[in-house]
């Protein structure tokens, strides 16, 4: 599913997303998201 999530980042938006995939809620999302953020400010530092 997180692959899923940031493909149709990558070709639409988190709102498409969302409607495509009901049982998923915004913030689940969004908690995903944040924490590759994380993780890529973590490789970018190391």
């Amino acid at each position: 599913m997180v692959q899923t999530l940031f493909d149709h980042l990558e070709r639409s938006s988190l709102n498409n997303f969302l409607e495509d995939f009901p049982t998923v809620t915004r913030e689940q999302a969004l908690s995903v998201l944040e924490k590759a953020e994380e993780a890529f400010r973590d490789a970018v530092a190391a």
